[in-house]
């Protein structure tokens, strides 16, 4: 397909509109760039962000766009200190039903996918999760066909005139991104792989710490796969053999993600690969479906976690850089499941500063009734069961040694010991 002339988007977009497109490895870069360079003529809109990885949006882009995001993450986060971004503070489970009822009003759909398939079905590509509920609702559908977008099964898949623009893409994709696992993120790794059994459904987040768990799974036997977001360390485990899906009592023989967010391997891969399927939100979230998988272990980080159990996955320093997201739709299917395991992983310090606080400096995004496993560098805390002397007690010898006394001290002066 030959690379055509940019389009004048002032002909699709209305002043007023909501556009929104995928996140990450998603980005449609092309119509992003047109969008940027053309905003003044098409006029002031609202875009929907995800994770931003291409780092196209600026601050000063705000004399013509209103930034709406889910979260913090990714190049998303810079929009924040000037005061452009705001934030939409929902569960993930949560995105399809608030397009659906018209809370989240999406006029236009912007687009990556893949080249068209023999029978001239193109592939929603590199994402499903969010995209698939408004594409039911859009006004207008633009979509530009990147020839290293990988096919993708899953669904849906349109068809050339399902789309009101349709324009080729030479825009540079990610490269593959080096997995680097430090001795403090191998440590929570080899911790938190003690947990997980041979035949576990595996969740995963993002980031260093999911990928150093999977990394130390590669001797399991018939692990399967039901997740968010699909990276580089999820396509290695698959290629050890460790993931088969033989087990799972839904999507047998299949991993199911919603989102792949890694370079070339990962699109080679993901590529055509009948083992894999990407599905929207209202199924990879769904706690209908979540309950059916049996022995189910979700594997998430944090900013922070107290000493009873409250986790902040959203705020650090007082800047948004997470999300509420899907951690609580996860961790409360593992947790309800047989042999389920609901794992919190992070770092007992960041920049030494304690990650395990008396008080969280942010908002409650898992409250301690969803009762979880807490895995740092220095051990497991299984907070399941426990009341909240037991879990302060517990909470503090997961932290890190130079912040032990301090941590004790303030709990006997905040009256939980």
């Amino acid at each position: 397909m030959p690379q055509s002339p940019d389009p004048d988007l002032s002909s699709f977009i209305r002043p007023g509109d909501t556009i929104m497109w995928g996140q990450s490895h998603a980005e449609p870069r092309r119509l992003i760039r047109n969008l940027v360079e053309q905003r003044h003529e098409v006029g002031r809109v609202r875009v929907f962000l995800g994770i931003g990885l291409s780092g196209q949006l600026q601050p000063e882009h705000a004399d013509a766009m209103d930034f709406l995001a889910y979260g913090g993450g990714g190049t998303t986060r810079k929009l924040a200190p000037s005061g452009a971004l705001d934030i939409l503070p929902v569960h993930y489970s949560r995105l399809p039903h608030l397009v659906r009822s018209g809370a989240l009003r999406v006029d236009v759909m912007m687009l990556q996918v893949s080249p068209p398939d023999d029978a001239g079905r193109y592939s929603l590509g590199m994402a499903r999760e969010y995209l698939t509920e408004p594409l039911k609702h859009a006004r207008v559908v633009l979509a530009e066909v990147h020839p290293d977008v990988p096919w993708t099964h899953g669904g849906p898949y349109l068809a050339k005139g399902d789309f009101d623009l349709l324009l080729a893409s030479d825009e540079d994709l990610p490269a593959d991104a080096e997995i680097k696992i430090d001795p403090v993120a191998d440590a929570i790794g080899r911790n938190a792989a003690s947990l997980i059994e041979d035949g576990a459904t595996l969740q995963t987040g993002i980031g260093t710490i999911p990928d150093a768990v999977m990394a130390q799974l590669s001797d399991r036997r018939d692990l399967g796969v039901h997740t968010g977001s699909i990276g580089d360390g999820m396509a290695c485990l698959h290629r050890s053999g460790a993931v088969t899906n033989a087990r799972k009592a839904v999507d047998k023989g299949l991993s199911i993600g919603g989102v792949l967010m890694g370079g070339a391997e990962l699109r080679a891969f993901a590529h055509r690969n009948p083992t894999l399927e990407l599905r929207g939100t209202e199924y990879t979230h769904d706690p209908m479906i979540l309950g059916q998988l049996g022995n189910f272990v979700a594997v998430n980080s944090a900013v922070e976690v107290d000493l009873t159990g409250q986790i902040n996955s959203e705020v650090a320093g007082g800047r948004y850089v997470g999300a509420v997201g899907g951690i609580i739709d996860f961790l409360r299917a593992a947790g309800s499941v047989e042999r389920g395991v609901p794992i919190v992983a992070l770092p007992s310090t960041a920049r030494d500063r304690s990650r395990i606080v008396a008080q969280l400096s942010g908002p409650v995004s898992v409250p301690r009734a969803d009762s979880c496993v807490i895995v740092t560098e220095h051990g497991i805390a299984d907070l399941r069961g426990l009341s909240l002397k037991q879990r302060v007690g517990t909470m503090i010898a997961v932290a890190h040694p130079d912040h032990r006394e301090p941590l004790e001290r303030a709990a006997k002066d905040g009256g939980m010991l």
